[in-house]
C-alpha cells in the first residue's frame, strides 16, 4: 500500500469513535518500532516530521524511512505529516517532497494573517493532492523549534472555527484545549498532588472541544502537545542519572475520552523519547562495558514498540482498523 492522506482515515475515526496516532520520528529505531506495533495491532498511523527532525535526519533520508516501512508493513495505511510547518516555503518543500500532509502552524499570528498563510498553503497542497491541518489557539511549551510561553498561549475561541475552516479550507483543525508541548506540560503550581504525591495537571477543557464540535459537525479535530509522560520512564531516567523532576503529561483517559467525540488525530512524542532514552540510560547503568549501538538501540526499539501497543490499544482505540 503506497503512503496515503489523512482524509479517509480520518472519516472513518470521526464515525468509529477512535484517534489516529500521530507520532514524531527522528530516526531508524523509532520509526521501526512505530509501525510494527500498528502491523501487529492492524491499526492505522500517522509518521510526522517536525522541522527540527528534518535538520537533524535531513528530508530525504527521513523520507526514505518511512517508504521502508510502507515497504515492510502493507498492510497498514501510513501518512507522511509535516508537523509544525513553519511558513510556505517550508510545507512546499515537504509537498515537493513526497508527503502526502502538512501542518501549517500560523497560530502565533493575528487571525486574518493565520487565515491568509493557511489558505495559501491550502491552495498549493490541494493541487498536489496533499491535505492540510492547520491551527488555532496556541499551546503552551516547548517542542522542537515550537517554543510557546504560558503567557502566551491561549484556549482555542470556538467562534472562530467556521469562519476560519471556510475561509482556509483546511482539512483538520488543531485546537488549544489544555494540552502542552513537551515532557514539562505544566508547572507544579498549575497542578495538585494526589495522595501519593504525585502531581496531577488541570483537566482538558472538553466545553470548548464540545463546542467546536458542534460548530463544525462532522470534522476532523486534532489535539497537540499529548504525551501522557508515563511515569516509569521517568522514574527510569531518574534512576539512572537523569535529572526530571515533576515531569508530567496528560492523564490518558482524558485523551481517550477525546478520542470518542470529534479528535480525530493525536499526537505523541515525548513519550517515545523518554521510552528510548530511559532505556538506553538503564542498559549503559547495567552493561557498563558495552558500547555498540544495536546492543542499546534494540531494547530501546523494543520498548518503543510496546508502549505504542499500548496507546493504539488503551489510549486511541485504533487497533483493528487499518
Amino acid at each position: 500500500m503506497p503512503l496515503v492522506t489523512s482524509a479517509e482515515m480520518f472519516k472513518k475515526a470521526y464515525n468509529g469513535g477512535y484517534a489516529i496516532g500521530a507520532f514524531n520520528v527522528n530516526n531508524m529505531e523509532i520509526v521501526q518500532g512505530i509501525t510494527e506495533a500498528c502491523r501487529e495491532e492492524k491499526a492505522p498511523v500517522i509518521l510526522q516530521v517536525s522541522k527540527g527532525a528534518r535538520a537533524y535526519a535531513n528530508h530525504t533520508y527521513l523520507v526514505k524511512l518511512v517508504e521502508a516501512a510502507v515497504i515492510e508493513c502493507p498492510e497498514i495505511p501510513v501518512v507522511l505529516h509535516l508537523d509544525h510547518g513553519p511558513d510556505f516555503e517550508t510545507c512546499k518543500a515537504c509537498i515537493d517532497g513526497g508527503f502526502t500532509s502538512v501542518m501549517i502552524d500560523a497560530s502565533s499570528k493575528p487571525f486574518a494573517e493565520n487565515i491568509e498563510i493557511t489558505k495559501k498553503v491550502v491552495e498549493y497542497a490541494h493541487d498536489h493532492g496533499v491535505v492540510v491541518e492547520a491551527e488555532l489557539g496556541s499551546l503552551a511549551g516547548v517542542e522542537d523549534e515550537v517554543k510557546v510561553s504560558a503567557e502566551d498561549s491561549s484556549y482555542t475561541r470556538p467562534e472562530e472555527v467556521q469562519e476560519f475552516v471556510e475561509k482556509t479550507g483546511c482539512d483538520s483543525l488543531a485546537i488549544a484545549i489544555g494540552t502542552s508541548h513537551g515532557a514539562y506540560k505544566f508547572t507544579a503550581e498549575q497542578c495538585t498532588r494526589n495522595e501519593k504525591g504525585i502531581l496531577v495537571p488541570p483537566p482538558l477543557r472538553f466545553d470548548i472541544l464540545e463546542e467546536v464540535s458542534k460548530r463544525l459537525p462532522g470534522f476532523p479535530i486534532v489535539l497537540h502537545g499529548s504525551s501522557s509522560v508515563p511515569q516509569e520512564y521517568v522514574k527510569m531516567v531518574n534512576e539512572n542519572g537523569g535529572k526530571m523532576p515533576d515531569a508530567v503529561g496528560i492523564p490518558e483517559e482524558q485523551l481517550r475520552k477525546a478520542a470518542t467525540l470529534s479528535v480525530c488525530k493525536i499526537n505523541i512524542d515525548s513519550d517515545l523519547r523518554l521510552a528510548m532514552t530511559g532505556t538506553i540510560r538503564q542498559f549503559f547503568s547495567e552493561h557498563p562495558d558495552k558500547f555498540d549501538p544495536r546492543e542499546y538501540l534494540k531494547p530501546a526499539r523494543a520498548n518503543i514498540k510496546e508502549l505504542v501497543k499500548h496507546k493504539l490499544v488503551d489510549v486511541l482505540g485504533c487497533a483493528g482498523k487499518a
